[in-house]
């Protein structure tokens, strides 16, 4: 058995999870906070089987789309010790950040 910790943006949660519901997965779904651009994500806790694992990364793939956009600097008077950069900048999101990991033990209480 396989632990799957997805990290996908807010924006695509509502495919992802749509998709994994439709394909029979089930999940635990946490709202999180990403650190550089402080925007929401949604990581999700997907408990599969081996052979699951690779069904889950392809509806991963189709539904956590990344695409760039525009992203505003902090000011360091708000965040002390953080980069300073005057201008705004492109950046890349999207995309989901995945871990697999080993399962010894599960028990559903």
């Amino acid at each position: 058995m396989k632990l799957i910790i997805a990290i996908v943006q807010d924006e695509d949660s509502d495919a992802v999870t749509e998709a994994l519901i439709e394909a029979g997965y089930r999940f635990t779904k946490i709202s999180t906070t990403g650190s550089f651009l402080r925007t929401g994500n949604t990581s999700l806790m997907i408990g599969v089987e081996d052979e699951g694992v690779q069904g889950v990364l392809g509806i991963l793939r189709r539904t956590a789309r990344r695409r760039t956009q525009i992203a505003v600097p902090y000011s360091p008077a708000l965040e002390p010790g953080l980069l300073y950069m005057p201008e705004n900048f492109e950046v890349e999101v999207g995309g989901a950040v995945v871990f697999v990991a080993n399962v010894s033990r599960f028990e559903r209480i």
